[in-house]
């Protein structure tokens, strides 16, 4: 007999667990990483050189976790269940993943060499390789003439951004090659990758994913303040980039470009908010529990994001950024962990890839919702001090490590967790929730 529609996308969700247990995996060698990287600081380590373990923590965050997380979100949210289960498909992502392992093995040997360069080059023509063949084949489902055109254009967005970041990567060899490595046009190449991979590759994605639910459960919003919300984002995302220029204390008028890039992110954020505050109602009740905590601190993370990002755009704060890197470190792991990847995984919680059925589960996400929240009001309130010459705060590296102790505790109890846990597709009792309360809420009006 021929599988039915539901069977077909249940062996979907089956043949990308293991995937995706890879991804959440990568979360857990990270958080190691990162507590190994707060622990040198404590008491540094013979033989390990920071420097070069810090590479091998950044590139396996942003490319072991992130990008396999939204590779599969994508392919389930857009493709049909048998052409996301295309061998192509499967193929790219081990490939990436692969590619991930030689960089974290390679990295902390030789740093950037000869190695880590050839492992960070392949995935970046992997990440070529998807780009063409999702685009293609989400052209032949007609993806973009269906339900989800709004959220899809926050995807291809997202893509673009994902392929123009690369050009930073590409343009390193050149640089370095002819003597610049370590001057600013070196420094400005790296933030000109990261500048795209975060407020581009990860924030729209994020954004499309947001819009796709609010469409897939037929969730009533402004279309019109919805397209104005994205064209603000996009356009905006470019000249944005100035931002990361800025320590260099260029001319006036990147400053006036750049800071109006990012009030109108800013003015965006608002517009945003007057979009999904009258629907909260129903996207609570898509996310049950758990899920609708971390999300609501994914939400206060993109605010927090916003604004900080803003305030870069004054000479002083930027200046300021620059100099305390106590900021910095806890502006990236906000943007990392509190905005992108506590979405992520509040989707895949609402899509029944991720569930807190166990004990450990909860008791896993809780300590490391804890110390996310910790170490970043440490890092922040050490650069307060700095700032306002109260000096460092005493203890601060012991304090800070011991904090973190409890991230790659915690994220390592909710990935054991989903081993003895079965994960099913988001049930249809969300739907006619979601139904329920958008008919009661319609009778109301």
């Amino acid at each position: 007999m021929p599988q039915t529609g539901g069977e077909i996308a249940g062996a979907s969700i089956n043949r990308w667990r293991l995937p995706l247990l890879s991804a959440l995996l990568s979360l857990v060698v990270i958080a190691l990483l990162g507590l190994l990287l707060r622990w040198m600081l404590v008491a540094p380590v013979a033989g390990l050189n920071y420097k070069h373990l810090l590479h091998a923590h950044s590139h396996a965050a942003l490319l072991g976790w992130l990008y396999p997380a939204l590779f599969i979100a994508l392919l389930h949210a857009y493709l049909p269940p048998e052409v996301r289960c295309r061998k192509v498909y499967f193929r790219q992502f081990w490939l990436a993943q692969a590619a991930v392992l030689g960089m974290l093995l390679s990295f902390p040997v030789q740093g950037y060499g000869a190695i880590s360069i050839t492992f960070s080059t392949a995935h970046i023509l992997l990440s070529y390789w998807f780009i063409l063949c999702f685009l293609k084949d989400a052209r032949a489902a007609r993806v973009s003439q269906g339900v989800h055109t709004l959220s899809f254009r926050f995807i291809k967005a997202a893509l673009f951004f994902l392929a123009l970041s690369s050009l930073g990567p590409w343009a390193m060899g050149p640089i370095m090659a002819t003597g610049h490595s370590g001057s600013a046009l070196y420094y400005n190449a790296i933030y000109f990758y990261l500048h795209f991979l975060y407020n581009g590759w990860f924030t729209f994605a994020v954004l499309g994913l947001l819009v796709w639910l609010l469409e897939k459960y037929e969730i009533g919003f402004s279309q019109k303040y919805g397209l104005l919300f994205f064209r603000l984002m996009f356009w905006t995302c470019l000249p944005a980039y100035l931002l990361s220029v800025l320590w260099i204390k260029p001319g006036a008028m990147v400053y006036v470009v750049g800071g109006l890039a990012a009030l109108v992110q800013v003015l965006a954020l608002v517009l945003l908010v007057r979009v999904l505050w009258p629907v909260r109602g129903q996207v609570y009740t898509l996310f049950p529990g758990w899920g609708r905590a971390i999300l609501i601190l994914a939400a206060l993370a993109f605010i927090l994001k916003t604004l900080m990002q803003f305030s870069t755009a004054f000479p002083y704060m930027a200046d300021l950024a620059y100099n305390l890197r106590f900021f910095i470190i806890g502006y990236l792991h906000l943007v990392l962990i509190g905005f992108v990847s506590f979405f992520i995984l509040a989707w895949l919680a609402q899509q029944g890839w991720v569930e807190f059925e166990l004990s450990m589960s909860r008791w896993g996400m809780g300590l490391f919702i804890l110390a996310f929240i910790g170490s970043e009001a440490y890092l922040f309130a050490q650069g307060l001090f700095l700032w306002l010459g109260l000096g460092a705060i005493p203890d601060f590296n012991e304090l800070l490590f011991g904090v973190s102790i409890l991230l790659p505790v915690g994220i390592g109890l909710f990935f054991l967790s989903q081993l003895r846990q079965k994960h099913h597709p988001a049930p249809q009792q969300a739907v006619e929730d979601v139904g329920s309360h958008a008919a009661t809420t319609a009778a109301r009006g």
